[in-house]
């Protein structure tokens, strides 16, 4: 008698561990912070990519237009999947895309721009990482839509076929 009620006691256990870890892994532990609001775009000095010259993000956005700051590097390889939806919004008249290369070699970022093309109308170094932080990126690539020097939209993740669309609706 003590034996079956210690092997009912067991499996009952057994049972509930098993169905609580079950439940675990149905939940996804992957954070994603909500944007909702429209926030200014920090002040930034940078270095222009492949240059010794400095430009800050006042002298980039200007006026009523529409830009893509996207953060870049060429060995992150998400970067890879999202460069041809890049390139498809390179070719819109209403947006300018600005790259931002995060923690890169030069020799690195040019041969992925030489392979790949180059959507950006200007690209700017972030040897350090510390500028991407400015920007509240959590890592590569992140993409940020700005109109009247505010950001509009934060893109956590590649720019795929749906937030392509998402963009291009924007942007018209």
């Amino acid at each position: 008698m003590k034996i079956s009620v210690f092997r009912i006691f067991l499996i009952s256990l057994f049972i509930i561990i098993f169905l609580i870890f079950y439940k675990g892994l149905n939940n996804t532990n992957i954070y994603t912070p909500n944007f909702n609001s429209e926030k200014n775009i920090p002040y930034i000095e940078n270095e222009i990519f492949n240059t010794n010259n400095k430009i800050n993000s006042k002298e980039i956005f200007k006026g009523n237009k529409f830009y893509l700051m996207n953060i870049w590097a060429s060995w992150c390889i998400p970067c890879r999947d999202e460069h041809p939806f890049l390139m498809k919004l390179s070719l819109l008249k209403n947006i300018e895309i600005i790259g931002l290369n995060y923690k890169d070699k030069n020799k690195n970022a040019k041969n992925f721009l030489k392979e790949l093309k180059n959507p950006y109308k200007l690209i700017l170094s972030d040897r350090d990482g510390t500028n991407a932080i400015e920007w509240g990126a959590y890592g590569v690539p992140e993409s940020f839509i700005i109109h009247n020097k505010k950001i509009i939209k934060k893109v956590i993740g590649p720019i795929d076929q749906d937030t392509f669309l998402q963009i291009k609706k924007i942007v018209e």
